[in-house]
């Protein structure tokens, strides 16, 4: 809704809870740099004109927790929970994870309680015979939707197709991949009826070894939720051996004026019978890139057991 104040009309939100009783919502978004101060490799800032398309992204998934990718510091974690805490989305808990890369971070915002943490900040990779480290980390928290449902989400940043001088870069990306499934494996191990939520900017498309890597096979396969726009289309099902023709691309890639799907939400075949399929989707937000060059994806899930 509008409100009118000191003559300048501003917009008002009106955030609600989850639209069923018994439900909660869980998001991803790479918010491209989201920096409050300028580094050596990233001199430029967030604009406010970004943090606003940011913060309305925000709204139109309506999160009860939310993986952010390219997020800066601490203080600009805070500076933008503050924001949407002052339109009236609330996120009590939160959690930040600086890994070797200083830049940027992966966080985590939640109204649901965190009642446990387990940052994955020093994970070693071995490439080419040179030992790496996972550049952004991962965020693992442990995560209570309700008095009897609770979940792991384990969120990640893999390493982007630009080319570095130190080693291959989808070497590198795949390492990753092989070390967040190994966390995952870790998970399904001890507990193979773990509720688990593994999500974030993957940097690859589906059919990629670092996803399969990610995704694994037989009993502990992950099941991709794969959001898409509800912008009206009724795809039928799957053409043979393909999925429905949904509008599911997720980044802009301006070098190459290219759209693809590289941001995921995956999930353990036990939290399956709990997702909310029809709920899960990539919000339609007008003037999108404006807050960056991804768009957010949500998926919905019933408490429920």
């Amino acid at each position: 809704m509008f409100k009118r104040l000191g003559g300048i009309i501003m917009l008002a939100w009106m955030t609600t809870g989850p639209a069923v009783a018994g439900t909660f919502r869980v998001a991803a978004y790479n918010v491209e740099t989201y920096l409050d101060t300028p580094t050596a490799s990233r001199p430029h800032i967030k604009s406010p004109e970004a943090r606003a398309k940011v913060r309305e992204s925000i709204h139109a998934l309506n999160p009860d927790v939310l993986a952010l990718e390219e997020m800066g510091g601490t203080n600009a974690l805070l500076e933008l929970r503050a924001a949407l805490a002052a339109e009236g989305l609330d996120f009590p808990y939160w959690e930040h994870v600086q890994g070797y890369d200083t830049n940027i971070h992966v966080a985590v915002l939640s109204r649901l309680p965190i009642i446990a943490r387990h940052p994955h900040t020093n994970d070693s990779l071995l490439v080419d015979g040179h030992a790496f480290r996972v550049s952004r980390g991962f965020a693992e928290v442990e995560i209570r939707a309700a008095t009897n449902f609770t979940f792991t989400l384990i969120a990640a940043h893999l390493k982007s197709k630009r080319p570095v001088g130190e080693a291959d870069e989808a070497e590198l990306r795949l390492a990753e991949a092989k070390a967040l499934r190994g966390i995952v494996d870790g998970h399904l191990r001890a507990n193979p009826a773990a509720r688990l939520v593994v999500l974030g900017d993957f940097n690859d498309t589906v059919d990629s070894a670092p996803i399969k890597a990610i995704m694994g096979r037989g009993q502990t396969k992950l099941a991709d939720t794969r959001p898409a726009e509800r912008n009206g289309d009724t795809p039928a099902g799957a053409h043979g051996r393909y999925e429905p023709r949904n509008v599911v691309w997720t980044y802009f890639y301006g070098e190459k004026d290219e759209y693809s799907r590289i941001d995921y939400l995956l999930i353990s075949p036990a939290l399956v019978r709990n997702w909310v399929r029809q709920e899960t989707y990539i919000p339609t937000v007008a003037n999108w890139g404006v807050g960056s060059d991804h768009r957010p994806i949500v998926a919905a899930f019933s408490t429920d057991n």
